[in-house]
C-alpha cells in the first residue's frame, strides 16, 4: 500500500516510524515549512522532517495547500492508496481529501466526538476526564467531524500533558498500522455531533493561574499544561512556574493566591476558598525543582499574594 504521510510535531513521529517498519511505500512526507528560531539565526526542522530525512523519505513543505496546483500534481503523481495525517497543522482542501482511493485518515488524540480541535490531550486532562485515547477517522471538510474507523483508550489518572502525549503518540501509531490493512473491511461509525466538545488551540496566556478557581480545576490545568505553556503566577513582576501541585481539602477565608503555610517540601496557597499545595516550582531564570529544594535557597513570606 502506498501512503503519503502528513504530520509536523513529535506526536506524529511514531506513526511515521511504524509505517516504515511495516513496509509501506511512502513516496512523500508532507510537513510544515521550516521555522526560524533565535531571531533569525537558526533554521529549525519539524520533528517529522527530521525523522523523514533520517529514513530517507522525500519531504514536501508547501507554504499553502489550497489552490496549490504544483503540490497537488506531485501528490497525484505519487498515486497514494491512502493519505495518513497526524497533527499536520492545516485543514486539507477537497482536492486532496478526494484524491486517494482509500481516503484520507487522521490520527486524533482523543476519543471522538469529545475534544475535537487543536488541543485534545490537554483538554481531556483539564476537563477531568477519567479516560482518553486515540481515534483513527476519515477526514472530511469539517474539523475532526469524519466517520470513526477505530479507537483505543487509556486511563488518565494523574498523567501530565507530556506523559499523555507520548503515550497517545505510540498508541496512535500502533492503532494505525493495525487498522490500515482492514480499511476495506471496517464499517466506519458516524460521530454523534450532540456529544462533541471543542478543544481550541492553547495560548501562552492560558497558563496564567486563576487562584479564584477551585484547586481541583487549577491542579488539572497544571498537569495539562506541562510542558507547554506551563502554569504560572506572578509575585510582583517576577513570574514563577508551578509544575506540580496537590489539592488539600481544607477551607480558608484568605484571598486566592495568598501563601498561607510553608512546610518542609511544600507551599500552601489559598485557592478558591480551599488550598492548593505546591510541590514543584520554578523561579525566574532557574530550573524546575521540588518545592523543598526551592525553599532551601529561597524565601516566600507567609501572606505573599501570587497573582
Amino acid at each position: 500500500m502506498r501512503v503519503v504521510y502528513m504530520g509536523t510535531p513529535d506526536f506524529a513521529v511514531p506513526a511515521l516510524v511504524r509505517l516504515r517498519e511495516e513496509g509501506y511505500e511512502i513516496p512523500y512526507v508532507v510537513t510544515q515549512p521550516d521555522a526560524v528560531r533565535n531571531r533569525g539565526k537558526k533554521i529549525s526542522f519539524s520533528p517529522v522532517k527530521e525523522k523523514a530525512l533520517e529514513l530517507g523519505i522525500e519531504v514536501l513543505q508547501p507554504e499553502k495547500i489550497k489552490k496549490n496546483e504544483e503540490f497537488l500534481e506531485k501528490i497525484r503523481d505519487a498515486a497514494p492508496d491512502v493519505i495518513v495525517v497526524a497533527a499536520y497543522g492545516k485543514l486539507l482542501p477537497e482536492s486532496i481529501l478526494n484524491l486517494p482511493p482509500k481516503g484520507c485518515v487522521n490520527i486524533h488524540g482523543s476519543l471522538l466526538p469529545r475534544h475535537r480541535g487543536a488541543s485534545p490531550i490537554q483538554a481531556s486532562i483539564a476537563a477531568g476526564d477519567e479516560e482518553t485515547g486515540v481515534t483513527i477517522m476519515y477526514m472530511e471538510k469539517g474539523l475532526d467531524t469524519g466517520n470513526m474507523i477505530a479507537k483505543a483508550s487509556t486511563p488518565i489518572d494523574r498523567k501530565t500533558g507530556s506523559q499523555l502525549h507520548d503515550e497517545l503518540a505510540v498508541m496512535g501509531a500502533e492503532l494505525l498500522v493495525d487498522t490500515l490493512p482492514k480499511l476495506d473491511e471496517i464499517t466506519a461509525e458516524e460521530q454523534d455531533d450532540s456529544l462533541s466538545t471543542y478543544a481550541p488551540m492553547i495560548t501562552k496566556q492560558d497558563g496564567h493561574i486563576d487562584f479564584e478557581s477551585s484547586p481541583v480545576t487549577v491542579e488539572r490545568k497544571i498537569r495539562a499544561y506541562d510542558p507547554w505553556p506551563g502554569s504560572f503566577a506572578y509575585i510582583g513582576d517576577k513570574m514563577y512556574k508551578i509544575w506540580k501541585a496537590e489539592v488539600v481539602s481544607e477551607k480558608t477565608l484568605e484571598e486566592g493566591g495568598t501563601v498561607i503555610r510553608e512546610g518542609k517540601d511544600y507551599l500552601d496557597i489559598a485557592c478558591g476558598g480551599e488550598i492548593l499545595r505546591i510541590t514543584e516550582i520554578q523561579a525566574p531564570g532557574k530550573k524546575r525543582v521540588s518545592t523543598g529544594e526551592f525553599l532551601r535557597g529561597n524565601t516566600i513570606e507567609i501572606g505573599t499574594v501570587l497573582r
